[in-house]
Order: C-alpha cells, then sequence, then structure tokens
C-alpha cells in the first residue's frame, strides 16, 4: 500500500531526514519532467540529505570554533601589500600544515593582514570538518590563569582537543604577566606532545619574544617547540585599516 504525500512527509519527519523533506516534491516532479530512473531520482534525494546534513555540521562547528566572521583568501586584497607572503598564505590553506601536526606563526605590523589570512585559514579547516578553537591569545590565557585549579582541565579542554589552535594578536600588550606567560608555555607544551597545530599571529618580532614574556628561559621553551615544526610567515607592508579609514574620511570631505 503506498502512501500519500503527506504520509511520507510525515515519516521523513519522524525519521529527520529534513534533506529529503525539504526537496521531495521538487525531485518528484524532476523526475516525471526528465522521465528519470527510480535510481536517478533516489540518489538525488540521498544527496539532498547529505548535502543538508554537511551544511549543518559545519554550522555547528563554525559556532563551536569561536570565529566571529567567515573569511576566505579570495577576499584579500593581495595587490595592496605585494611584499605579503601570498604562496605561503595559499600553502597554509591546504591545511597540509595541520594534517602533519606543525604551526604556523604570522609576524608583521598591525593591520598588514595577519588575523584575515589566520580566520580564513581556520575557517576552511572547519569546511572540512576539523575541530577548530580560535582565540584572541590574552583573552584566553587571561581566563586560563583565573580559573580555579579545579576547573582548569575542564576550562582547557578545547584548546587541547582541537585539531587547530589559533591564537590571534599574542603580545598584544607590550608585556604579559608572568602567570599568563607561564599558561601559554604549558599549553603550548601540552600541545607539542600531542602533535596538534597552533596558529599564531603577533605584532612582535620573535627576536623581541622574551622581553614580552618577561623571561629568555621561558621564550626559549615556547619557541623550541613552536618552531621545531613550523611555518613562518613575514607581513610587510601598511595597514588595510588606516587606508580604509582614510578612504572614509576623503568621502566625508
Amino acid at each position: 500500500m503506498s502512501m500519500t504525500m503527506m504520509e511520507i512527509e510525515k515519516a521523513l519527519k519522524q525519521l529527520r531526514l529534513s534533506g529529503i523533506q525539504a526537496t521531495l516534491e521538487t525531485r518528484v516532479l524532476e523526475a516525471q519532467a526528465a522521465n528519470l530512473s527510480f535510481l536517478e531520482t533516489f540518489s538525488m534525494v540521498l544527496q539532498d540529505e547529505l548535502d543538508r546534513r554537511q551544511s549543518r555540521q559545519i554550522e555547528q562547528r563554525y559556532k563551536q570554533s569561536g570565529l566571529d566572521e567567515r573569511t576566505s583568501l579570495s577576499e584579500f586584497d593581495w595587490g595592496f601589500n605585494p611584499k605579503i607572503p601570498k604562496r605561503t598564505c595559499f600553502e597554509l590553506n591546504t591545511l597540509k600544515f595541520v594534517a602533519e601536526g606543525e604551526n604556523a606563526i604570522l609576524i608583521g605590523p598591525p593591520g598588514t593582514g595577519k588575523s584575515h589570512v589566520a580566520k580564513a585559514v581556520a575557517y576552511s579547516a572547519v569546511r572540512t570538518g576539523l575541530r577548530v578553537m580560535y582565540v584572541e591569545a590574552d583573552e584566553l590565557l587571561t581566563t586560563l590563569v583565573v580559573t580555579p585549579t579545579l576547573g582548569k582541565q575542564q576550562r582547557l579542554k578545547p584548546a587541547l582537543d582541537a585539531d587547530l589552535l589559533v591564537l590571534d594578536d599574542l603580545f598584544m600588550a607590550r608585556r604579559i604577566a608572568q602567570e599568563n606567560a607561564d599558561e601559554l608555555q604549558a599549553l603550548i607544551h601540552k600541545r607539542y606532545k600531542l602533535r596538534r597545530s597552533v596558529l599564531i599571529t603577533s605584532n612582535r618580532v620573535i627576536a623581541d619574544w622574551d622581553a614580552y614574556l618577561g623571561d629568555t628561559a621561558l621564550a626559549t621553551t615556547i619557541l623550541d617547540r613552536l618552531m621545531h615544526r613550523s611555518v613562518l610567515a613575514e607581513f610587510q607592508g601598511q595597514s588595510y585599516r588606516l587606508r580604509e579609514a582614510a578612504g572614509r574620511l576623503a568621502k566625508d570631505l
């Protein structure tokens, strides 16, 4: 005994097949118009379900990642600062460094696009099914410092479990507190042992990290683990943000 369309839609809802439910009527009309076989039609509705589930999974991973925007390298103005390492950025976007458990460090003046590239790489990772955690470095380290010892492991878990951890704007302040530096060292050390990738952006050249950490030995320990398996990209040029601000001011005149 065949089911009515209403009964089929009810059954699809019960089975939580929302992808098929959303497109079934269209697919039936398409199959009738094109005289498609059962297998051809069935494969299309199955693909609709797979597409819907993949879309939901990507959305869920995106919400869990901490990213505040969906960026891509195609949106980047590569012509404004010709010295930006375009080839290295696109290589990072392949996520090969994540698959191999390597790190990436993007260094350069403010406004040159480091955060944009980092977010684009992170969003590519989200779309491929990887676990991503994006966070402002100072925010994460401060949170870990003030978290009681009993709750620290739970607070630290997402940062350790992520396939890719993005620490944006490390050393935004001229110098970080000793407690924050200790938390950074512990985090880098644990991820190094797990062979899970860290992507760091910073306005500070690596030669000065010991001054910002306030401890040469600590800086050496952190850099030893970060740069053992690492891609270093140096950004040079003018600030995109200042250019945009100047453009807005010019329009207002």
